[in-house]
């Protein structure tokens, strides 16, 4: 399990386990917080197509699916 500092979530990098459409390298390009801190979207833009995709951040911990960083 990948461990994520909510904080630290914009501008991080990530490597998907089972690229789709040769897209493999993602940036977490947006996050936005309500009142509380709690992060309510995400999304992660492709590097190579700059295609930005909507994501719940918690799927970042799953490690079967992704890879904290390029790899």
């Amino acid at each position: 399990m990948n461990r994520i500092n909510p904080k630290k979530l914009l501008n991080s990098k990530w490597t998907a386990v089972s690229p789709v459409k040769k897209e493999k390298h993602f940036m977490v390009s947006d996050v936005e917080f309500d009142e509380e801190g709690e992060i309510v979207a995400c999304c992660i833009e492709a590097v190579l197509s700059k295609r930005s995709i909507p994501i719940v951040w918690h799927d970042l911990k799953d490690d079967t699916r992704w890879v904290h960083g390029w790899k």
